[in-house]
């Protein structure tokens, strides 16, 4: 993944609301939600939730079909797994052995001795 896609994925993301929509979607898994189960899941009103999720769709996160008079929104999961490699890519400095995957995020010190030193802010 280049820096551009990347970019463009995480600012998809930079939002409350597509943030939201795009967990509720992971949530769902490959057959994805309508547009308006989404937008009342998260209590948005849906023309709001439809501009969000067309930005989601543009950061490649998501795509979109049609069934009928509904619009149904899907996780590119593919998408999502590269955007988390390319994030990790360099993870802990090359040294795999302290990198962990775990439910506290891509790249979990596993030895708090490891932990880099704090910057001053």
């Amino acid at each position: 993944m280049d820096d551009r896609i990347a970019v463009a994925a995480l600012s998809a993301l930079a939002h409350a609301d597509r943030l939201r929509a795009f967990r509720l979607l992971m949530k769902a898994g490959p057959s994805g939600l309508p547009s308006g189960a989404i937008a009342e899941a998260l209590s948005v009103m849906p023309t709001r939730m439809s501009f969000h999720l067309a930005g989601l769709d543009r950061g490649g996160l998501t795509h979109s079909w049609r069934e009928g008079r509904q619009v149904r929104y899907a996780v590119r999961f593919e998408a999502m797994r590269a955007l988390l490699a390319f994030l990790a890519e360099d993870c802990c400095g090359g040294h795999p052995e302290i990198c962990g995957v775990g439910a506290s995020g891509c790249c979990s010190i596993a030895d708090p001795a490891h932990r880099p030193a704090k910057t001053p802010s």
